[in-house]
């Protein structure tokens, strides 16, 4: 059909959360060496038109919300300036090692939300 599959999305926004965490000082590998994982806990997409194959796809995220233990990431995706999708996903911190609920390192609660 000439359209990117809607599940690719979420790789996508596994992709984009990965470097922007790299982006603010805090690659995922030293977050998960300091014994936290993001377990994702919920996704959410709306999809306004279709990302055609081989179209470059820019996406926008940031921190949208959080609460002691949880928090949000907010997406939108654009292709040449224009919203293709926005998503959402939430994500629980967790011990990287038993898997039983944290409460959200200083340095994420620190950075509070940051909308554009």
């Amino acid at each position: 059909m000439g359209i990117v599959h809607h599940a690719s999305y979420l790789a996508w926004l596994e992709q984009a959360r990965v470097e922007y965490l790299r982006h603010i000082g805090h690659p995922y590998q030293q977050v998960r060496e300091s014994g936290v994982d993001f377990a994702v806990i919920e996704a959410t997409l709306r999809y306004y038109r279709p990302v055609l194959f081989d179209e470059i796809v820019t996406i926008h995220v940031w921190f949208a919300d959080m609460s002691r233990a949880s928090f949000r990431m907010d997406y939108t995706l654009t292709v040449a300036g224009q919203r293709r999708t926005s998503a959402q996903t939430r994500h629980a911190a967790i011990d990287s090692t038993t898997g039983e609920p944290l409460r959200l390192p200083a340095w994420i609660v620190a950075m509070g939300t940051s909308a554009p």
